[in-house]
């Protein structure tokens, strides 16, 4: 007899439910390709979108204040498009996100430079920016939930992996486009038109994720049941009435997670840049590299943590970041293989902290509230630390104190690192209420 069609995938998934998997991951790629391409083009577009400056540091300050502004509505978004999802489920609201992404991304590209425009150039790349954080904030809130929500039991945190393997995707598009124009262009052509290209593809590949989504099954009862009449909807601040604590200690879980991944993951090049005179080029090239190899530690620690909890992935992830970011940091060369070894290394105990994020943070609340409830103290801990990395990073090599960032690295992994010691309970194997 014919032996049976494979029921599961490679990694053990069921092929009914990959279908699942591809609706959030796909989506997902496209909204964070289309929110990393703005940093790893800042370098090109902010002298086009800022008034001139003697300083060469203040256009790029300035270019990463307003992708600091855009976290802070990843805040708003985790707790408007929370609450939406709560209340009418979590496939419509990961449809309104990527409508929503598509549309800042084509604004981008159409962004008139200062010669042309003055002070409206600015002022349209803000909104931009704070439509895509809009965005980005409520796409974790509803398509974390979703993967979670559709794992079958001990799996949570194999498929809570898949949140950062299509971030990462996404973040690679972006770098890869990013390093390919960089190498295929002059540094005048760069900066007079092809920085707008990543944005003009990420605009059309959010109608081929919109499509891609409209496969996808609902994961929330509740949410069917509150539009039946059957349960009383949810407020938009239940989550922190009713679990307070749970609230804060996603906070305290985040804090050093968001800035370790915004730094090894989209700021190192251009610290290296700033601190070493790293050629532009080559550390996009790095941060490629190193990001493949980022993508493909998520699942398999994704799949540890199944094993052996979400609890020591945590506390070797807080660890490893109080020890590691001042040597790390302190020992980067202007040397290809430098920035390459210290990027990986550092990758290997972030993969820590994303492979089980998005499981923690929605094992942690009810389905009745766990999109609000993991989205926004998440995107509001983001936008205060993650989003602001970048700026501080600057700010402090502007000032002549470089070598305070690693530092301020350490302590926040310190604070992290308490929390997931005394504070965090195991959750693996919990069911999800």
């Amino acid at each position: 007899m014919a032996a049976p069609p494979l029921a599961q995938s490679p990694l053990g998934i069921p092929r009914s439910r990959v279908r699942q998997l591809l609706a959030a991951s796909a989506g997902n790629v496209v909204e964070w390709y289309d929110w990393y391409a703005y940093s790893f083009l800042a370098v090109y577009f902010s002298k086009q979108i800022f008034a001139e400056s003697d300083n060469p540091l203040v256009p790029v300050l300035s270019a990463f204040a307003i992708f600091a502004v855009g976290f802070f509505m990843r805040p708003l978004g985790g707790l408007l498009v929370g609450s939406f999802a709560d209340r009418y489920g979590r496939k419509a609201a990961m449809t309104f996100t990527i409508i929503l992404m598509g549309a800042g991304s084509l604004l981008l590209a159409v962004t008139p430079t200062y010669e042309t425009a003055g002070v409206l150039a600015p002022v349209i790349l803000t909104l931009a920016r704070l439509i895509q954080g809009l965005s980005v904030g409520g796409e974790f809130a509803a398509a974390t939930t979703f993967l979670v929500e559709s794992a079958p039991p001990g799996r949570r945190g194999l498929y809570s992996s898949f949140q950062y393997i299509s971030t990462t995707i996404g973040q690679l598009l972006a770098s890869g486009l990013a390093a390919l124009l960089a190498v295929s262009l002059s540094k005048a052509d760069m900066s007079s038109y092809g920085w707008r290209i990543p944005f003009v593809i990420g605009a059309v590949l959010s109608l081929v994720g919109l499509w891609i989504r409209k496969g996808a099954d609902e994961t929330s009862a509740v949410a069917g049941e509150i539009q039946q009449g059957k349960v009383e909807r949810p407020k938009m601040f239940e989550f922190l009435v009713r679990y307070p604590t749970k609230a804060a200690m996603i906070v305290g879980i985040t804090m050093a997670g968001t800035v370790a991944y915004y730094t090894w993951t989209t700021f190192l090049p251009t610290y290296a840049q700033q601190n070493v005179g790293f050629d532009e080029a080559q550390s996009l090239t790095v941060g490629t590299i190193s990001l493949v190899f980022f993508m493909i530690l998520q699942p398999l620690l994704g799949m540890l943590s199944d094993r052996v909890g979400r609890r020591p992935m945590l506390i070797t992830f807080g660890v490893a970041f109080v020890v590691l970011p001042v040597p790390l940091l302190g020992s980067l060369e202007n040397t290809f293989a430098s920035l390459l070894v210290i990027q990986c290394v550092g990758m290997v105990f972030l993969g820590c902290f994303t492979s089980v994020s998005a499981a923690v943070n929605s094992e942690l609340f009810p389905t009745r509230v766990r999109a609000s409830g993991a989205g926004f103290p998440y995107s509001l801990t983001v936008a205060i630390f993650g989003g602001t990395a970048p700026l501080i990073g600057t700010s402090l090599k502007d000032a002549g104190n470089s070598g305070l960032f690693p530092w301020y690295m350490s302590a926040l992994a310190l604070i992290s690192t308490l929390v997931y010691v005394f504070a965090l309970k195991e959750t693996k194997d919990q069911p999800l209420t």
